[in-house]
C-alpha cells in the first residue's frame, strides 16, 4: 500500500460529500472525496501530478499522480451550463504541476448568481485504488492543510481483455445539451460497472473506458456527436441493449439518477378515458385553423402504403452506399424540379422551402448515421429510414412547434430518398374534382403538387398552424385545418363536407340550404376582400368619427415594405430578434443602425416602434450563454437580458437613437414587472443619450414605451403610465401569465384564448390608468388581428391596433363597421361574461 495526501486546493469550510445536493456527487457516483465552501477564487493543485482532463468549460480539472491516482476538481453545481464564463484556466492538459499550482480561476460573485452552488467537489475517481480515505473537517487554507490522507493499493494493470465476442451498438447521436460533463459520465460509468464485459465510447478514431469518468470527460463529447458503444466479453449483448438506449436518451441528464426504464412512460389502457367527440355536434369535427378560406366538396381520404424495406442488404456495403448516395442524388434533382414549379405559381419565397429540403439531404449526420448501420451490413434502404425517421422522431418530440414541425419536412425528403431506393417512386395524386382531403398528415411535396381548382381543402390530424405545409397552404390560398380530429379518417370518400379554415371547423354531410348559403358567404367574402383591399389606405375610422390607428406587427424590411402596400399606417412592433438569431456573434451598433434606418425609411415617414432584444432561457443565442433555469418563462428573459447583459441592450439603444435622427422612431421594452426595472432601463438610454452630440440630441425625440404582457404591469399602470410615453398589450404572454397556461402546451393552448373576460379586465385595467395620465396603449399581440376582438378592443378604449401584415385590411375594414358607441356596449357585455365562449358568441361568425 502507500500513502497520498491531498492538500485543500480552496480556503473554505470543508463539507462531507453526502451533503452535497446533487446525488451525482453525495451518492459517490463520480467518485469519493469532499466538498469545500470556498472563500477565495482560484483553485489550486493538491498534489503532484500531469493535468489529463480539462473540461471545455473550465469548470472541472482532473490531475494524475505519478502512482496513477485520478484526482478530480469540480467547482460548483450545474456549472457545466455556463460555458464557460466565469473560469479562467491557468493550465492546459498535459501540464505537469506540483502542489498548490493554479489550475483554475473562477469569478465567485459570477457563480454565486449564475450557478446553483459554489461548492466545490474534490473526488478521487478510480476508487478501486482506494483502500482507506480520512477527510478533513472543519476549515481549511489553500496548500497548507491537509483535505484528505488516502491509502491506495498497487495498480493491477490495465482491464483483462474480456473473453466473448464483441458487440457494437448503432450511431448514437448525444442529445445532452452540454454533452457528456460529469453527471451523465457518471451515471454511464456506473451503467457499464454492471457488466464482466470490457465497454468502450468510440466517436470516430478516439475511445474511452466506459467505466472510467474521467475516460469518459477526457473525449470531450458535446451535443449531437456521434458515438458508437463497443462491448467484449461474455455479456456483451446484454450490455450494448441496457447502455445504448439510456445513452441515446441522455442518461437522465435532467435528473440526478440514472434514466428510469421507458416502460414507466406506458399509459396503462385501463385508465384511458372514454373516447368522446372534441365538438357537442356529431356532425361537426373541431381542429386548428390552418389556412383561411371556405371549401365545399366532397371527401377523399389520402392515405399511403407504408414502404417496406429488407433490413440485411443483398450486396457489399460498398454497393449499398453507392446506392444510397445515387438515390439522394437523384433526390436533389427532384426537388430543384419541384422548387422551379412552384416558384412559377406563388410566392418565390415559399419555394425556399424545398431548397431547404435539399440542405436536409446534405446533413452529415444523417448520412454517417446510415453509412454506420451499411458497414454493419443493413441495406441501404433500411439504413436510411433508420436514419431520418429517428431524427424526425426527435424533432417531433420538441415543445418548440416550429422546430417540432420541421419533423414533417425531414420525413418527406426521407420517404423521397426511400421511395427512390425501393423503386417506390412518389407518385403524382389523382385527386377527384371539388375534392377535401383528408389525412393523417401531409407533407410539403403533397402539398406543392396540390392542383386549387380540385382540391378546395383539406384537413390534416397531424401538424399545426406553423408547419411549412400550412405555409404552403396559405400561399395557395387552399384551405386547410390542422390537428382535426382522428374520427375524420374515418369518413367515406364521397361523404359531403364544408371545411372552414378560418376557425378551424369541418362539417360532415349538410343539407342543400347549407351548401348553398356557404357558397353565397364564399362569393361574398371573396367581394369583400376585395373591397377591404381597395378601401386599405382609408383610415380606420368608426361610423361616429372615432379614429383607430391600426399599424403593423414586422419582422424585417419585406415586412415593412408589404404593410405600407397593404394601408398600414406604421409599426407597432418591430421584433428586432430577427437581427441576433441564427448567427454566432451579436450584431454591431453600425449594422443595427443601417437596419432600423433603412426600415424607417420605407415606411416613409410613419411611425415605427422597435422592441428591444426578447429571448430568454427557452431561446438561447449561441454567442450569449445562460444558465439552464427550471422554468424559463419566469426567469432571465425579455428586459431582464439586457439589465443582466447591459452591453447588449447599451449597443441596442445607441443604434436606435442614432437611426432616429430624421425618423419616428420609438423604444419598447418587453417583459416588464416591476417600476425599479423601467427606471433602471430609463435611466440607461438617458446615460446613452446624454452621448449623443447636442445638435443631433435635439432631433431626437425617441419615445420610451412598455409592452404590458405581465399581470403587474396591467395592475399598476398608471403608477407605470408616469414613468413612459405609451404602452402596448402583449396579449400572447399576458394571456398566459393571467391563465397560468402555456399556449404552447398541447392540452391547454385552445383554453389559452385572450377574450377570457379576466384578460379583458387586465386590458381595460391598462387602459384606464394610462388614459388618465394622458396617455396612448396599443395591442400588440394576436388578438388585435381577430376580427371577432375588434370591436371589443375599441370599446375598451384601445388607441391602437398592431395587427400581422396580411390582417390590415381587414382589421381597418372591421372597425368602420360600427360605432363607437356600439362597441362600447359590445366590451361591456364582454367584461361581464363568464368565459371566454360567451365573449366570442356576443359577435358571432359568418360562419
Amino acid at each position: 500500500m502507500a500513502s497520498l495526501i491531498l492538500k485543500a486546493p480552496l480556503d473554505g469550510v470543508v463539507v462531507p460529500l453526502e451533503q452535497v445536493p446533487d446525488p451525482v456527487f453525495s451518492q459517490k457516483m463520480v467518485g469519493d472525496g469532499v466538498s469545500i465552501d470556498p472563500t477565495n477564487q482560484v483553485l489550486t493543485a493538491p498534489c503532484e501530478g500531469r493535468v489529463t482532463q480539462l473540461h471545455r468549460a473550465h469548470h472541472a480539472v482532473t490531475l494524475t499522480t505519478a502512482d496513477g491516482i485520478e484526482v478530480m476538481m469540480h467547482i460548483g453545481l450545474d456549472t457545466v451550463n455556463l460555458k464557460g464564463e466565469g473560469f479562467t484556466a491557468k493550465v492546459s492538459e498535459g501540464d505537469p504541476v506540483s502542489t498548490g499550482d493554479p489550475l483554475i480561476a473562477f469569478d465567485a460573485d459570477y457563480l454565486a448568481t449564475h450557478a446553483k452552488s459554489l461548492l466545490t467537489q474534490i473526488l478521487v475517481t478510480n476508487m478501486e485504488r482506494v483502500v482507506s480515505s480520512v477527510p478533513a473537517s472543519g476549515s481549511v487554507r489553500a496548500g497548507n492543510d491537509t483535505l484528505l490522507t488516502i491509502e491506495t493499493s498497487a495498480d493491477k494493470g490495465a482491464e483483462a481483455e474480456a473473453a466473448g465476442r464483441t458487440v457494437s451498438s448503432r450511431a448514437i447521436l448525444i442529445p445532452n445539451a452540454t454533452g457528456l460533463h460529469a453527471r451523465p459520465a457518471a451515471v454511464l460509468a456506473n451503467l457499464a460497472k454492471r457488466f464482466k464485459s470490457r465497454v468502450l465510447l468510440t466517436r470516430g478514431d478516439d475511445q474511452a473506458n466506459a467505466k472510467s469518468v474521467v475516460s469518459i470527460m477526457g473525449l470531450e463529447i458535446a451535443q449531437n456527436d456521434k458515438v458508437v458503444i463497443v462491448a467484449t466479453g461474455p455479456d456483451a449483448d446484454a450490455a450494448i441493449d441496457a447502455i445504448a438506449p439510456q445513452l441515446a436518451a441522455g442518461l437522465g441528464d435532467e435528473g440526478a439518477a440514472p434514466a428510469p426504464a421507458p416502460a414507466t412512460t406506458e399509459p396503462d389502457p385501463r385508465n384511458a378515458p372514454a373516447p368522446r367527440p372534441r365538438s357537442d355536434d356529431p356532425k361537426v369535427l373541431l381542429g386548428v385553423a390552418a389556412s383561411p378560406g371556405l371549401g365545399v366538396g366532397r371527401i377523399f381520404q389520402l392515405r399511403r402504403d407504408e414502404i417496406k424495406v429488407p433490413e440485411t442488404a443483398e450486396g457489399e456495403p460498398r454497393v449499398e452506399r453507392r446506392h444510397l448516395e445515387d438515390a439522394v442524388e437523384r433526390a436533389k434533382n427532384e426537388l430543384e424540379s419541384l422548387q422551379t414549379e412552384l416558384r412559377a405559381k406563388v410566392d418565390p419565397a415559399k419555394a425556399a422551402i424545398f431548397a431547404a429540403h435539399q440542405e436536409l439531404l446534405e446533413d452529415p449526420d444523417l448520412m454517417d448515421i446510415a453509412e454506420s448501420a451499411i458497414a454493419k451490413g443493413k441495406s441501404a434502404a433500411f439504413a436510411w429510414k433508420s436514419a431520418f425517421t429517428t431524427h424526425a422522431d426527435r424533432l417531433s418530440q420538441l415543445k418548440n412547434e416550429i422546430m417540432a414541425g420541421r419533423a414533417m419536412d425531414l420525413r418527406d425528403v426521407g420517404r423521397r430518398v426511400l421511395g427512390i431506393l425501393t423503386n417506390h417512386p412518389t407518385e403524382e395524386l389523382e385527386i377527384p374534382a371539388d375534392s377535401i382531403l383528408i389525412a393523417e398528415e401531409m407533407s410539403p411535396s403533397d402539398t406543392a403538387k396540390l392542383d386549387p381548382t380540385r382540391v378546395l381543402g383539406f384537413a390534416t390530424v397531424g401538424g399545426g398552424a406553423t408547419s411549412h405545409v400550412a405555409i404552403l397552404a396559405r400561399s395557395l390560398d387552399i384551405p386547410a385545418v390542422a390537428g382535426i380530429e382522428p374520427r375524420a379518417l374515418d369518413l367515406a370518400n364521397g361523404t359531403r363536407v364544408i371545411l372552414d379554415g378560418g376557425t378551424g371547423r369541418m362539417r360532415i354531410d349538410p343539407d342543400s340550404a347549407e351548401v348553398d348559403r356557404i357558397l353565397t358567404l364564399k362569393h361574398k367574402l371573396a367581394e369583400k376582400k376585395k373591397a377591404d383591399l381597395a378601401a386599405a389606405h382609408e383610415p380606420a375610422m368608426t361610423t361616429d368619427g372615432h379614429r383607430v390607428e391600426v399599424v403593423a406587427n414586422i419582422g424585417g424590411l419585406d415586412d415593412a415594405k408589404r404593410s405600407v402596400a397593404l394601408g398600414g399606417e406604421g409599426v407597432g412592433l418591430l421584433r428586432s430578434e430577427f437581427l441576433y438569431l441564427e448567427r454566432q456573434t451579436a450584431p454591431t451598433e453600425d449594422e443595427q443602425t443601417h437596419i432600423y434606418a433603412d426600415i424607417a425609411t420605407a415606411l416613409d415617414g410613419r411611425p415605427m416602434i422597435i422592441r428591444t432584444l426578447d429571448v430568454g432561457g427557452d431561446k438561447p443565442l449561441p454567442y450569449l450563454p445562460m444558465p439552464r433555469e427550471e422554468n424559463p418563462f419566469l426567469g432571465i428573459r425579455g428586459v431582464r437580458i439586457g439589465l443582466e447583459k447591459p452591453e447588449l441592450l447599451r449597443t441596442q439603444v445607441r443604434a436606435i437613437l442614432r437611426a432616429a435622427k430624421g425618423h419616428k422612431l420609438r423604444m419598447m421594452f418587453p417583459m416588464i414587472a416591476t417600476i425599479d426595472e423601467i427606471r433602471s432601463v430609463k435611466g440607461l438610454v438617458m446615460e446613452e443619450r446624454a452621448k449623443i452630440a447636442d445638435a443631433e440630441r435635439a432631433e431626437n425625440a425617441v419615445e420610451l414605451g412598455i409592452m404590458v404582457e405581465v399581470p403587474s404591469a396591467a395592475v399598476m399602470a398608471r403608477q407605470f403610465a408616469r414613468e413612459v410615453d405609451f404602452f402596448s398589450i402583449g396579449t400572447n404572454d399576458l394571456t398566459q401569465y393571467t391563465l397560468a397556461m402555456d399556449r404552447g402546451h398541447p392540452k391547454l393552448g385552445a383554453k389559452a384564448d385572450a377574450m377570457n373576460p379576466a384578460v379583458l379586465w387586465l386590458i381595460k385595467q391598462t387602459v384606464d390608468g394610462a388614459h388618465a395620465e394622458g396617455k396612448w396603449v396599443g395591442v400588440c399581440g394576436g388578438i388585435a388581428s381577430d376580427p371577432q376582438a375588434v370591436a371589443i378592443l375599441v370599446g375598451i378604449g384601445v388607441d391602437e391596433l398592431s395587427v400581422s401584415v396580411p390582417a390590415i385590411p381587414a382589421v381597418k375594414a372591421e372597425v368602420r363597421t360600427r360605432s363607437l358607441a356600439d362597441c362600447r356596449d359590445l366590451a361591456e357585455k364582454a367584461l361581464a361574461c363568464d368565459t371566454a365562449a360567451e365573449v366570442r358568441a356576443l359577435i358571432p361568425t359568418a360562419y
